[in-house]
């Protein structure tokens, strides 16, 4: 049995990992846009069952998968009601989130929500092609006969995908995510060392980057092969990830923010926001 003090230490190595590519990305955005940063606060939050979403104090917005590691409950006295803890989050400085590792498994998933509303007014700036109303899926060839492994079920892929002619892989930590009938394209995520090597495109949910995984999952692919990231918690600026070997970014554009706080309030996934108040847009390499 953990003991407190146990809890706390996988906690923060937990949060440690996490941090990664959310830390880089940060970097990445503070050395450009210093000024622009400093001095955003949080103005609203709603962490709903599926989705978290956030309004900085510039009226941007930003929307990830609620990703929240479960640890042992704490003794009361051992609580933590310090800065970000629920109650103290709303009024807070933006640059804070990233400046210490608090003890909250909703740490990562308030990061990367944060750097998605920043990243929201500095897309039409980059270096990089977006593509409107468009799915990741729309831009893959699916006529022919490769090895398409998946990171994370995502089930409106699998239907898709499974209907082809190509081999398919889905890397999971639980079986049960999987209907019966498609059980035979389940491998357990620790295999990911011998399955992504042996794929010619790589599809990613963006829940890698809130639980940590993303940076061993681009470590293990090989160069050369088709890599896609998929799902609104990877719609921040896309310059990390293409300099890892991301081909294709999935990401969700806010059009209307009262109406995201109000359905991620009523236990909306991804899917319920498009074409009501999010759009699904596609960011490739100008090259």
């Amino acid at each position: 049995m953990l003991t407190r003090n146990g809890s706390c230490l996988i906690l923060m190595l937990i949060l440690s990992c996490q941090k990664m590519i959310i830390e880089q990305a940060y970097q990445l955005l503070k050395r450009k846009h210093t000024a622009l940063i400093d001095d955003l606060f949080i103005a609203d939050v709603c962490v709903g069952a599926y989705l978290t979403a956030i309004r900085l104090s510039d009226g941007s917005s930003g929307v990830v998968s609620t990703g929240m590691e479960r640890s042992p409950a704490a003794q009361k006295k051992d609580r933590f009601f310090g800065p970000f803890s629920p109650g103290r989050i709303i009024g807070r400085k933006a640059v804070d989130l990233f400046n210490e590792d608090y003890p909250l498994s909703i740490l990562p998933t308030l990061r990367l929500a944060v750097l998605n509303a920043i990243s929201s007014s500095l897309m039409t700036f980059g270096h990089y092609k977006i593509i409107d109303d468009c799915d990741p899926i729309d831009l893959i060839d699916l006529q022919g006969s490769q090895t398409i492994t998946m990171v994370g079920a995502f089930q409106s892929y699998i239907r898709q995908i499974s209907a082809t002619r190509n081999k398919l892989f889905v890397l999971e930590l639980n079986e049960k995510t999987f209907y019966e009938e498609q059980v035979e394209y389940y491998r357990p995520a620790e295999e990911y060392k011998t399955i992504l090597p042996i794929s010619d495109i790589i599809i990613i949910t963006g829940m890698a980057l809130i639980n940590g995984t993303m940076a061993d999952i681009l470590e293990a692919i090989p160069k050369g092969r088709k890599v896609i990231v998929v799902g609104p918690s990877g719609s921040f600026i896309p310059e990390l990830l293409f300099s890892k070997g991301v081909s294709i970014i999935g990401a969700t554009r806010i059009t209307n923010p009262e109406l995201l706080f109000e359905m991620v309030s009523q236990a909306a996934s991804g899917f319920y926001l498009f074409g009501h108040c999010a759009q699904k847009i596609c960011i490739l390499p100008k090259d």
